[in-house]
């Protein structure tokens, strides 16, 4: 069976239509064949996920942002196997952020993008499930969760129609400080312990990065069996821009209000004030109570370089 290759034409707010021309030339020069799909709305990749694990294919490629790779990661891990092999997944990062493809080392570059496809290495990645909000049945991941200010900075960001990737993020970050300046209270338990107190922002990453540049968890690994989470803690208002700029280098960690911590299930309770929650910048709740997440051990194989996770 060909591999389902499913396309968003209107992902990169659609830019990746204009390559679809490009993407099928590169495929043919290599002899990639596939079933082409474009997707025609929301839920849709992940409805054409759900129909590759029940035709038992082999492999799905996903050409569009990290929304797109989100509903696909979805419509995978839903289906019942019923002694059926999980399709692994293919990226072609031509969206906006496309954070979920750098975390993964699959390269930015279409061209090279498209080598992994045909010399590419399958490698077996951790999935996340976050329950609660909008989502009580709970939702898959693959990149991350983020609560709080970078879950308002993604809904600024997706306001923004005249930049693309990093820069529209890094303008959103400025609109959202005014917006979000008061950290709510949460009572966070972890594998080790509990915290409870304000957080600014807290990221769960599978990944590494998130909103095309901001290096949330610059050592993770997606098949470490395990979450690292990047907590801030409350800080004035006036520090909060300087603060952002150092998530780009992934430095954030000098900071005494930035903490690293590692951790398989994660428990988020608001004490005071609620929880606006994105996994992959699909957003799970704006006025949430309470969430969980959790690892799921080796759940997919993805396509990335030969090299690495840290290539991209």
């Amino acid at each position: 069976m060909k591999p389902m290759l499913v396309y968003n034409p209107t992902a990169g707010k659609g830019s990746a239509g204009k390559l679809l021309p490009k993407v099928q030339a590169l495929l043919d020069e290599r002899g990639f064949e596939n079933n082409l799909t474009l997707t025609e709305g929301v839920g849709h990749a992940q409805h054409l996920g759900e129909q590759a694990v029940e035709a038992g294919c082999d492999l799905v490629v996903v050409a569009g942002g990290d929304g797109t790779v989100n509903e696909a990661i979805n419509g995978l891990m839903n289906p019942a196997l019923n002694g059926r092999k999980r399709p692994a997944l293919g990226v072609l990062p031509v969206g906006r952020g496309n954070d979920f493809a750098f975390g993964m080392g699959i390269p930015h570059e279409l061209t090279a993008a498209c080598n992994t496809l045909t010399g590419g290495q399958r490698r077996r990645i951790d999935i996340g499930r976050v329950t609660g909000g909008d989502y009580p049945e709970g939702r898959y991941f693959g990149n991350g969760v983020g609560l709080g200010f970078d879950t308002v900075v993604g809904f600024e960001a997706a306001k923004i129609k005249w930049l693309h990737g990093g820069a529209s993020y890094l303008v959103a970050v400025v609109r959202t400080i005014f917006k979000y300046a008061k950290a709510p209270v949460y009572e966070i338990t972890l594998d080790d312990g509990v915290l409870r107190q304000p957080f600014l922002m807290v990221s769960v990453m599978n990944g590494r990065r998130m909103g095309g540049a901001f290096m949330m968890a610059p050592d993770g690994d997606p098949s470490d069996r395990v979450f690292d989470l990047c907590l801030a803690g409350e800080v004035h208002q006036l520090r909060i821009l300087p603060l952002a700029a150092t998530f780009i280098s992934g430095k954030q960690f000098n900071d005494p209000a930035v903490s690293l911590r590692r951790s398989t299930r994660i428990t988020v309770r608001a004490v005071e004030g609620r929880i606006p929650a994105h996994a992959d910048g699909e957003t799970i709740c704006t006025q949430g109570e309470l969430l969980t997440i959790e690892i799921l051990p080796d759940a997919l194989d993805v396509l990335t370089h030969p090299n690495g996770w840290q290539t991209a």
